[in-house]
């Protein structure tokens, strides 16, 4: 079956749901969400604890498996009442990007090559990752950066090569759980204003899960999940530049 069987690109949910256990005993985390994300938007995915926000990025995150429902990413439908793709992990690595609250950063390694290491397991040439990782660290701001190890740099520099990384394989998608929850306010409006930047620039839809008050004024379109359903919900758009 050709899984390209849809045009939409970005991120399009239809009906998911996701139930762990059977019988009087069954918890409905997530129940019948639909979700849309434009290429070029940045998303926000608000909630309280519990709410359903993490088992809905695990699945878009070919982490976990829904119970029932659809998910487009990048124009390719990936799940559709099971798997449409049959290596998750090629997926995970070639198609979606993670930016998590901790960056994750390999300590042994330079930040070029913390950047490139995704592109040269995906076998790109390791000159060939090099090149864009640093093109993306320049865009980044962090290209003066490129040859120190992740331990020499400020919590917002780790943030930007984590988000770099994200971006080697040009993933159509990128989730990031909490990227700002540790920084203040004025290094994670940096971060809302690298990600928009981002988003437009490679055309990447990103949902960006937060609890933190700082950044949600900075959303067009927030989606309110409470009890596994989402609400959409305007934002306010706050101007970043």
């Amino acid at each position: 079956m050709d899984t390209r069987t849809r045009t939409e690109a970005g991120i399009l949910i239809e009906g998911l749901s996701k139930r762990y256990g059977t019988g009087a005993s069954a918890v409905d985390a997530l129940k019948d969400v639909n979700m849309r994300v434009a290429p070029g938007e940045v998303v926000g995915l608000i909630g309280p604890s519990g709410s359903g926000k993490t088992t809905l990025l695990k699945c878009l995150g070919a982490i976990t498996t829904p119970t029932r429902g659809r998910m487009t990413l990048g124009g390719e439908v990936i799940f559709d009442q099971g798997w449409k793709i049959r290596d998750l992990t090629a997926l995970r690595r070639d198609r979606i990007g993670f930016v998590f609250q901790a960056p994750y950063l390999i300590p042994f390694l330079d930040v070029t090559d913390n950047v490139a290491l995704l592109p040269m397991l995906a076998g790109q040439p390791d000159a060939h990752a090099r090149a864009r990782a640093l093109e993306l660290l320049q865009a980044l701001d962090v290209a003066h950066r490129a040859k120190a190890l992740p331990s020499e740099l400020s919590g917002g520099e780790q943030q930007r090569v984590s988000i770099a990384r994200a971006l080697a394989n040009r993933p159509p998608v990128i989730l990031a759980d909490e990227p700002t929850a540790p920084l203040d306010s004025e290094r994670a409006l940096a971060v809302m204003r690298i990600l928009n930047q981002m988003a437009l620039q490679y055309q990447t839809a990103i949902i960006v899960v937060t609890h933190d008050e700082k950044i949600i004024p900075t959303f067009k379109r927030l989606y309110n999940i409470r009890d596994g359903q989402t609400i959409e919900e305007a934002g306010r758009g706050l101007a970043l530049a």
